[in-house]
């Protein structure tokens, strides 16, 4: 979720097309968009964490980024066409429902043997160009709903793409942050993906149910509380282990 994701500011931001007013609001909009953007992060921190190595993580996060940044720009000029399709948003979220079940199911199946858990994840670790080509479909799938909202918002494209690179500034620096929480916090993975398969929920219900209404405060509400229980307990060996080095 970002902050063109969010019908209730519409009329905070209708209006909004002079520049002058845009540099004004744009260090309150880096701001929202760095606490909106947290879903979104760490899904994709998740994700890109796959490889356990540092300098392979910032690469895919980098390129996986933006390229992001290139779909998005591609989805908001297209959007007019595109986004009425219901097929567009179904695409969307039966990607998110397979990267949920994908996740869950890796993570059963490591959990059952213990044994071979170093083997079993270095022979079944992502490559660097499908986790890169997984980062950037996962946030296009995330941003159907915001860059529909944004397009319904203001009819400015220029303006629309300007949000659209400050949200993807916004989430390369959130990734990279829950990048190295990940380690420090068990279940903050786990939220991570409960986020994905509620987005999955929520374009499911808007293809199929379009008059149902989902307000905006309960997907905050959700988004919060699954971050809440993410970071709800610390990972003791690790822990023990900076205070080891410090």
């Amino acid at each position: 979720m970002d902050i063109t994701g969010l019908p209730f500011l519409s009329d905070f931001l209708d209006g909004v097309n002079q520049w002058q007013e845009v540099l004004v609001l744009l260090p309150v909009l880096i701001l929202l968009e760095i606490l909106l953007s947290a879903d979104n992060a760490v899904a994709l921190a998740a994700i890109a964490r796959n490889g356990r190595n540092p300098d392979r993580e910032r690469l895919s996060l980098d390129i996986g980024i933006a390229i992001a940044l290139v779909f998005r720009i591609s989805l908001i000029i297209s959007a007019q066409w595109i986004l009425h399709f219901v097929w567009v948003q179904l695409t969307a979220a039966g990607y998110l429902v397979w990267l949920v079940i994908n996740h869950f199911r890796r993570e059963l199946s490591v959990t059952s043997d213990r044994l071979a858990d170093t083997n079993k994840k270095e022979k079944t670790s992502r490559s660097l160009a499908s986790t890169i080509i997984l980062v950037a479909f996962t946030d296009l799938a995330f941003s159907i709903d915001s860059v529909a909202a944004a397009v319904a918002i203001s009819d400015e494209i220029i303006l629309i793409i300007t949000g659209a690179v400050v949200g993807i500034i916004a989430l390369r620096f959130t990734s990279g942050l829950f990048i190295r929480w990940l380690d420090k916090y068990p279940r903050l993975e786990t939220a991570g993906f409960l986020s994905i398969a509620f987005v999955a929920l929520r374009l499911i219900i808007h293809a199929f149910l379009p008059f149902i209404n989902q307000p905006d405060w309960l997907t905050l509400v959700v988004v919060l509380i699954l971050l809440g229980w993410g970071f709800s307990a610390k990972n003791t060996v690790t822990i023990m282990e900076s205070h080891r080095v410090s």
